[in-house]
């Protein structure tokens, strides 16, 4: 691989955007020269990248026809993404800015086929997940109802979120009242019904995405879906509790050996499981256990599932829709 691209980065310094420069070198990305972006707080900070350290620019004064590729992982104004369409750069969004009908919604092992055009969209980590057990189970399964309830670990909410939970967790430790700053209420020892805002309609801002990105990865808009995001007291890791309802009875070891086999998916053998600290955290893999049928329902499949979020749900998928973007070009 002798060509290399220029690459900008903006949210460089955050925690997804150290994940996303680590997994760049990591997987040798042809990158000649990168440049860390921000919209203001992070400027003149530094982002370390193979061995060097490069100080994050103004993303107002940029010039986004220097670069090939564009990795926005911190929220975009209108404006700035109008100023990379003109310089034609390609563009992966972690950040959830793109519309749908801007760019469509990606996951790798899954529809690939479907990353056509210059801009991608990566999403949440936990649909990354979500999507990547439930790609593999569909050749062998015919779905007829997800339902899914999702514990995210505060670092979804960037580093405000881990040290939100560090400083809770050492004034209870001291024995010192508690005084919440980023979540609405104690995080500390403790698990919220919701991690993020709501909407009027009852539900969260991020059980619709989650709901919607599943959806559009797995191409099936009309599958019923019930997702609940819970905000619970983990610094890094998302673990899921999925219910499955098929069209016919689930034939376990089928559905076993189905998961065993997929490259992106590691099973945990039957009488143990997964966990998030334990197991993914670092990982390029989705950890499942606990498969088993229902109590009940021939047709119900049940199963737990683990993901480094900041890693494998977001920096690695991002990268791997990077090198989809660039590959005609290789």
């Amino acid at each position: 691989m002798n060509e290399t691209f220029d690459i900008a980065v903006i949210g460089a310094t955050g925690l997804v955007g150290e994940a996303l420069l680590m997994v760049l070198d990591e997987r040798e990305f042809p990158v000649g020269n990168l440049f860390p972006l921000s919209a203001e707080a992070a400027v003149g900070q530094i982002a370390a990248f193979r061995e060097r350290n490069l100080r994050v620019r103004a993303l107002d004064s940029f010039d986004f026809a220097t670069v090939a590729l564009v990795f926005v992982v911190e929220p975009l104004a209108p404006a700035q993404l109008v100023r990379i369409e003109a310089a034609g750069c390609a563009l992966v969004d972690l950040s959830g800015t793109l519309p749908e009908r801007q760019a469509p919604c990606v996951v790798a092992g899954v529809n690939a086929p479907a990353a056509v055009g210059r801009w991608l969209r990566s999403p949440l980590p936990a649909a990354v997940a979500l999507a990547s057990v439930l790609g593999n189970l569909r050749t062998v399964l015919q779905l007829r109802r997800v339902t899914a309830t999702a514990c995210l670990a505060v670092s979804s909410h960037g580093r405000e979120g881990v040290e939100e939970l560090a400083r809770q967790t050492a004034q209870l430790l001291n024995a010192r009242p508690v005084e919440p700053q980023l979540f609405d209420r104690q995080i500390a020892f403790n698990l919220l019904a919701r991690a993020s805002a709501e909407m009027p309609d009852g539900h969260a801002r991020d059980e619709r995405r989650l709901a919607g990105e599943l959806l559009e990865v797995l191409g099936e808009p009309q599958l019923p879906v019930a997702i609940t995001c819970v905000q619970a007291p983990v610094f890094f890791g998302d673990s899921l509790a999925v219910s499955l309802l098929c069209a016919e009875p689930v034939d376990l070891p089928v559905v076993l050996h189905c998961l065993d086999d997929a490259p992106d998916l590691e099973l945990v053998e039957q009488g143990d499981y997964p966990t998030a600290v334990g197991d993914a955290l670092g990982q390029d893999l989705v950890y499942v256990g606990r498969v088993r049928a229902g109590l009940h329902d021939p047709c119900e499949l049940n199963l737990w599932i683990a993901s480094d979020n900041v890693r494998k749900g977001s920096a690695l998928n991002a990268v791997q829709l990077g090198e989809l973007l660039l590959k005609p070009h290789l």
